[in-house]
């Protein structure tokens, strides 16, 4: 060595000797990351279920047991009035009346013609009588008599005529008043008074008091498996009702391609006509599958899940194994899934972005979802 490298060996020196000494530490402080134990990870035991039942909802309409429009059975003009809407009325309670003066008129004139035919009826049955008696002498011939009885015959004939018409007269007058079908309130009204009402134009629309009837459509396939009188869970608002299937209607709507359910809700129900009603039902799903955590779902490829499955590998040696799943149902947080598992699989649930596909892992079991 001359003396001009033994100079610069001598002048780096302090630095070498640093760089031995921070080697040193380094390998003295490299055991611990060195360290052989696997991590210890989360693991469930998996649990083959028969299916699962997944939660439907269908809309529907409440309807009042009967909506009616009420009406007279005769055209005339509207003399009272004596309901309007949101009036609350009673079976046979009157709701208007027609004016029944012409009706009145035509009354006063048949009781007259039936009064003058039981004067002529009463005078014909004397003549009659008498004739009989003075046919036995001689003094009244057979064709007198036939006459007679004739004139008598059309004198009954034109008194039940004139009964049937004052009969008929009568069933006017009485139809002239409106009356209430049925308990229950007046949905709206239609016209004034005064006004002339056509022959058979509803005058009130009267909506039931009794229990109010939800119709909901469903599909053909669910609407098979129910069966009438079954309770089922409606909610309409905020409020749950247990309702009671009352009918399935046994065709499918060409418009909707559902099948109409009429649904009988409690009698205390606060629910109004025309309101929106909604259906829960739950579906069994008859597909084996399993049940786990979210938490142990990550993304995978071609729109499958993965889960990490621990594997054993020799005695107290176990690696993480990815397996591809289809995700058939979730419920909040759990899901339910079908894939190449089997039971008993031990799936890690916690942790998953810390773990690599063939790293050994400690698993430690946690309590099966259900």
């Amino acid at each position: 060595m001359n003396a001009m490298n033994c100079h610069r060996w001598i002048k780096h020196l302090p630095l070498l000797l640093g760089l031995g000494v921070l080697s040193a530490c380094q390998e003295k402080d490299a055991g611990p990351f060195n360290d052989s134990t696997p991590p210890t990870v989360i693991t469930q035991s998996l649990s083959l279920s028969d299916g699962y039942q997944r939660p439907l909802e269908f809309s529907g309409t409440i309807r009042a047991a009967n909506t009616t429009g009420v009406g007279f059975e005769l055209a005339g003009k509207l003399s009272g009035l004596y309901a309007d809407s949101g009036d609350r009325v009673r079976k046979g309670q009157q709701l208007a009346a027609l004016d029944t003066s012409l009706l009145k008129a035509e009354q006063q004139e048949l009781q007259a013609a039936l009064s003058q035919n039981s004067a002529d009826l009463s005078l014909a049955q004397s003549t009659l009588k008498r004739s009989l008696e003075l046919k036995k002498q001689g003094y009244v011939s057979s064709q007198q008599l036939d006459e007679l009885e004739g004139r008598l015959g059309s004198l009954e004939g034109a008194r039940e005529r004139l009964k049937a018409s004052l009969y008929a007269n009568t069933l006017k007058l009485e139809k002239s008043r409106l009356l209430a079908p049925f308990d229950g309130s007046i949905g709206s009204r239609s016209f004034n008074l005064g006004e002339v009402v056509p022959l058979g134009q509803p005058v009130f629309v009267l909506v039931e008091d009794k229990a109010a009837q939800a119709h909901v459509g469903v599909p053909a396939d669910i609407a098979k498996s129910l069966t009438q009188g079954q309770l089922m869970d409606l909610r309409v608002g905020r409020e749950h009702y247990r309702a009671v299937l009352a009918g399935i209607n046994p065709s499918i709507d060409p418009v909707t391609r559902t099948v109409g359910l009429r649904l009988s809700l409690p009698s205390d129900a606060g629910v109004l006509n025309g309101e929106i009603a909604y259906l829960h039902y739950q579906q069994q799903v008859n597909t084996p599958g399993y049940w786990v955590p979210v938490s142990a779902l990550t993304d995978g490829l071609r729109g499958l899940w993965n889960l990490y499955v621990v594997e054993p590998r020799g005695e107290n040696e176990f690696v993480v194994e990815r397996r591809d799943v289809e995700i058939l149902f979730t419920d909040r947080d759990r899901a339910y899934l079908i894939g190449a598992l089997n039971a008993g699989d031990q799936i890690v649930t916690q942790g998953l972005h810390k773990l690599v596909v063939g790293e050994h892992v400690q698993p430690m079991t946690a309590l099966a979802t259900r």
